[in-house]
């Protein structure tokens, strides 16, 4: 503690320590008609007559040891006996670190910080002090209202080392404050000015220049442990302020306000992330963070880390599980729960853990944990109670900050993920996350593969959809070559240019090349020939001759502005082809939703003349061991009847598109489980090893097969056509198509057919069926128990 004034500081004031203004209130006491109070008012005001100095004020500290006996008589009614020890008080000068007395609590405070340690107020600026010192001057001698009291505190460590946290609070009854001649005048327009310049320190020093006022007295001040409160703000700070500059030490900073809250330095900190899909615990995403719970494993079921009771109080009921006594309850349950043993094996004697949940949803778990036998109990952990919402918040940021990372590196290592497999990419991205925070050289993103899951395929296409598309691209260049014709022929007769023969020429070849034979680079050809040659004659003669005007404007209202050609056949084809995808595709995506409830399968959809869409199921793909063949079948009677609404919904509407087309349904069926794995070049799935890339090149080619020694596509519109290769498979799916007969899905008639070879692949054979339309497609579908009960 210093031993004079500091007079270093700078101040609007200068201090003389003095106790004229408490001696007044005694004046006024010993006219009490209480004699005892009046006989003790006269008997302080009796000791003040004989040591003036201690009304009229001094700055010299040492004078204070002089008249210490007297100061004591002075302040006695200040510093109660009953009460030295429960109050923290003591008279000083404003923010100065001298004492000049105290209650003994406040003793034994500074006493267990050490003979080193020195009052210093935390949150007060240099600046600051400066203008909280000119708001004493205008508040209390010039009478404006003016408040700028601000909380004031002191950090000051127990015999533990442990930071405790005082509220100060300031009794200001006692002091007198004096302009000197130094001092300027001081108006209602500075007073005004100074409102609206808080940050403007010359301004303050102008009006109230360092010591141009006397301050004479003292002030009592007033301490209150608010550690707790403290820590609870400390530990929100820690964590709003966290950043990635921050991460390495922030365990430390967190730790340090969790062992202020407890009061102890044995306290350690650490979190268990809580993933919902495998029931799993696993390390924090900091690498600084580690769990006791885990203790070395990065990840672990949940029900492999927590005893029974364990697990019923922290991840099925959301509550506190404390153990005071490590020790005594591994030896009763002789090690064998797996929390205790963790925990005794890294030394720990008492235990706090803390579910992290917010609407019924464990997000992570805050260990708190001591080599002291007793420190955390069941009566501490409601320190908590506090602390857990910002706690939840700084999780959930955090979890979202991890999603988006994740999501980050899906995006840029693949693509948009379906649900049922998004599990596996997040794992890998985890993983890639971890080696790139770890410093590892070129950190790889996992391979993505699934073994032994089942493939499903179908598509519903356009039939003779390059055919189609061929005649309207021709039709359209037709009809454009008929246009310049009659342009070119009406211009020739108003205007005899042997060019415009030449033209004529060109377009009698053209149209005899289409009537023949339509090439691939005809429509190029032909491209180029209304772009170059005719469009700047007709740009030309648009202002030259009238007559030709209108047949002109005509003929460029019916160019496309984008193609620079005639666009209306094919554009009826497009939009018609665009229709169907678009409509035939909302109908299975929302088909997958219901699906996906049977039982999780990975699923994707193409559009081209047509929809298509793969499917895999198996154990891999669910993360659970729950899968069974019953679903495979489930799935595949699904999938038969979404092919058939789909059909309905095509030919009940097909009055609504621009063109008339028609579509064939086809799925292909493979009865041996294979491997998947996802190729980041491409973006997609695809199947994994040289075997089972047979079935990719039957997806590919089957739908262009013809009936064993025929010309005869096996894909026909109106029809179900199911490819298969093994007899079992025929047996099955017999049964399926029997069913759909008797729900009226089916016609009865059916098929049994092979195919031709196709390269490379044998022995195929497709059962084929007419599809039953309705004006209203029934929203039923029926699963494979269904199937079963019929049969019964």
């Amino acid at each position: 503690m210093l031993k004079t004034i500091d007079t270093s500081i700078a101040f609007p004031f200068s201090v003389k320590i003095g106790f004229n203004k408490l001696l007044e209130q005694y004046d006024a006491l010993s006219n009490s008609e209480n004699e005892i109070i009046a006989k003790k008012a006269k008997s302080i005001l009796e000791t003040a007559e004989q040591n003036p100095i201690l009304k009229e004020g001094f700055t010299d500290y040492s004078i204070l040891s002089e008249y210490q006996n007297e100061v004591k008589i002075i302040l006695q009614d200040v510093f109660s006996e009953v009460l030295t020890l429960n109050e923290i008080k003591f008279a000083t000068i404003p923010l100065q670190n001298i004492v000049l007395s105290s209650s003994q609590r406040f003793k034994n405070i500074l006493k267990e910080a050490g003979e080193e340690f020195d009052l210093v107020i935390k949150n007060m600026p240099d600046d600051d002090l400066y203008i909280f010192g000119c708001t004493i001057i205008i508040s209390m001698y010039y009478g404006y209202s003016l408040n700028f009291k601000r909380p004031i505190y002191y950090d000051i460590p127990d015999c533990n080392g442990i930071l405790r946290t005082y509220k100060v609070l300031y009794n200001a009854d006692f002091i007198e404050i004096l302009p000197t001649k130094d001092a300027p005048e001081f108006t209602k327009a500075d007073y005004e000015e100074l409102l609206d310049n808080f940050d403007n320190i010359d301004l303050w020093k102008e009006k109230f220049p360092p010591k141009s006022y006397q301050f004479n007295g003292f002030v009592i001040s007033s301490m209150f442990d608010v550690t707790d409160d403290q820590s609870i703000s400390n530990i929100k700070s820690t964590l709003i302020q966290i950043n990635k500059r921050e991460k390495k030490t922030f365990i430390e900073n967190f730790e340090n306000v969790f062992q202020r809250l407890f009061n102890s330095n044995n306290i350690k900190v650490g979190f268990s992330i809580f993933t919902q899909e495998d029931n799993s615990l696993t390390q924090a995403y900091q690498s600084n963070i580690k769990s006791f719970l885990l203790n070395h494993q990065e990840t672990i079921h949940c029900k492999d880390a927590l005893c029974m009771f364990s697990y019923d109080k922290l991840i099925k009921d959301k509550n506190y599980y404390t153990i005071s006594d490590v020790e005594k309850l591994y030896q009763l349950t002789q090690g064998r729960e797996p929390q205790l043993k963790a925990l005794h094996e890294q030394g720990i004697e008492s235990a706090i853990f803390a579910p992290i949940a917010e609407d019924g949803q464990l997000l992570a778990i805050l260990e708190l944990v001591s080599n002291q036998k007793g420190e955390l109990n069941s009566i501490n952990a409601n320190k908590l109670i506090d602390v857990m919402p910002f706690i939840l918040t700084a999780v959930k940021r955090a979890k979202e900050e991890e999603e988006n990372e994740i999501e980050a590196i899906i995006q840029r290592e693949c693509t948009s993920i379906h649900p049922s497999v998004r599990w596996k990419f997040e794992e890998a991205a985890r993983l890639f996350k971890k080696e790139q925070q770890e410093g590892k050289p070129n950190p790889n993103f996992k391979r993505i593969s699934f073994k032994k899951v089942y493939p499903l395929f179908g598509q519903i296409d356009v039939k003779g959809s390059s055919k189609e598309r061929n005649d309207a691209t021709l039709k359209d260049l037709q009809l454009q070559l008929k246009l310049v014709k009659n342009i070119i022929e009406k211009a020739s007769t108003l205007e005899d240019l042997i060019i415009y023969q030449q033209i004529k020429f060109k377009i009698d070849q053209f149209e005899d090349h289409l009537k023949q034979q339509f090439k691939v680079d005809t429509e190029q050809k032909l491209t180029q020939f209304f772009n170059r040659e005719i469009e700047p004659i007709f740009r030309f003669q648009l202002n030259k001759q009238q007559q030709l005007k209108e047949d002109i404007e005509d003929y460029f209202n019916k160019i496309d502005d984008t193609l620079k050609v005639i666009y209306f056949y094919r554009k009826n084809f497009d939009d018609t082809i665009s229709l169907i995808n678009k409509n035939m595709a909302s109908i299975i995506d929302r088909k997958q939703i219901e699906a996906q409830s049977m039982y999780p399968h990975f699923f994707e959809r193409f559009k081209t003349d047509g929809v298509e869409h793969n499917m895999y199921i198996g154990e891999s793909i669910t993360k659970e061991n729950s899968f069974n063949e019953i679903y495979l079948y489930n799935l595949r009677l699904w999938q038969m009847q979404v092919m058939c609404e789909m059909e309905n919904t095509y030919y009940n509407h097909q009055h609504q598109y621009p063109k008339a087309l028609d579509v064939a349904s086809m799925i292909l069926v493979f009865n041996q489980p294979l491997s998947i794995r996802f190729r980041t070049d491409e973006k997609h799935f695809d199947v994994d090893g040289t075997y089972n890339a047979r079935y990719e090149v039957v997806k590919k080619r089957v739908d262009k097969a013809n009936i064993k020694g025929t010309d005869e596509r096996i894909t026909q519109k109106g029809k179900l056509t199911i490819v298969y290769s093994q007899k079992e498979d025929e047996k099955e799916y017999l049964q399926y198509v029997k069913f759909l007969q008797a729900k009226k899905r089916l016609a009865n008639n059916l098929e049994i057919l092979e195919l031709d070879d196709l390269q490379g692949v044998t022995g195929l054979k497709a059962i084929r069926v007419d599809i039953l339309y309705n004006d209203k497609a029934e929203d039923v579908y029926f699963t494979y128990k269904d199937m079963l009960k019929d049969k019964k």
